[in-house]
């Protein structure tokens, strides 16, 4: 019976416990916010993106030394 006093298979079968349970929170968390998450990209319009271009340019412009 020496393999009821081996515990070198306990800790690697925590380990995978510890880190399927990070796996599920994270896919938890994930789905609890995913209409957060899917929002993100509708934020910043193409529009927005070309005036903050135009206003970098413009003061490019501005202080431009010649």
């Amino acid at each position: 019976m020496i393999f009821l006093k081996d515990e070198q298979a306990q800790g690697s079968a925590e380990l995978v416990l510890l880190f399927g349970g990070m796996i599920v929170i994270v896919v938890i968390a994930a789905i609890w916010y995913q209409n957060y998450l899917s929002g993100l990209g509708s934020e910043i319009t193409n529009t927005e993106l070309e005036d903050v271009t135009n206003d970098i340019k413009s003061l490019e412009n501005k202080f431009k030394v010649e």
